[in-house]
């Protein structure tokens, strides 16, 4: 009887945790938060690799990857990417069409707008949301990276539901002509795969 509450328990902390991750994606993406255009000194990109570690397997979710020893370990690693939809060539008059100035339509003379403020806030208010009480989301690192010429972030970020262990995230986000790449390794405080994420993450690459 208690493996199985400590089970289901695990179960529905990860299922917050990869909802709150979307939410992150949906909130950040699709609003002023982050601002893609097509750019003639951004490339554009096909996709984004990098190589699973052996200890995680395919998740309930696309794109979501699980320990192997769940629920023992409850460590993830999530994929995703937004397409802006701006590579066609639009017209002067599309271009003055109001549908085409809707936020998350805009285009923007900047890659990104971006900043650790706006992550955390945003954050802070989709995990507050999912867990029904404030887990003092905090940024503990906001880096600009270049991976493969792509511009980009590296996040550190943590958190704390009440009674749970401390959520450790590591994030990168590469921003390309037409598209975002975002790989998040989450991991809780007693997860020994920090070693593994950290190899992973040194095969993310774009192209």
């Amino acid at each position: 009887m208690k493996k199985s509450i400590v089970t289901d328990k695990l179960k529905m902390i990860t299922a917050v945790a990869l909802a709150a991750a979307v939410a992150m994606s949906t909130a950040l993406l699709t609003t002023d938060a982050v601002k893609v255009r097509a750019q003639e000194d951004l490339p554009e990109a096909g996709w984004c690799s990098f190589v699973i570690p052996s200890e995680f397997v395919p998740g309930p979710e696309s794109g979501v990857f699980i320990n192997r020893n769940y629920p023992m370990e409850s460590s993830t690693i999530k994929y995703s990417f937004y397409d802006n939809g701006k590579d066609v060539t639009f017209t002067n008059r599309q271009r003055q069409e109001e549908s085409f100035n809707v936020p998350g339509n805009r285009i923007t003379d900047e890659p990104t707008l971006l900043t650790k403020e706006i992550y955390e806030e945003t954050l802070s208010a989709a995990f507050n949301s999912k867990y029904g009480q404030d887990v003092g989301f905090a940024v503990e690192s906001f880096d600009d990276i270049e991976v493969d010429g792509y511009p980009g972030f590296k996040i550190r970020s943590s958190y704390r539901a009440e009674g749970e262990e401390t959520i450790h995230q590591t994030v990168y986000m590469l921003i390309s002509k037409y598209k975002v790449f975002t790989v998040t390794y989450q991991r809780a405080e007693d997860d020994d795969c920090e070693e593994q994420f950290e190899k992973s993450a040194d095969t993310i690459h774009v192209n």
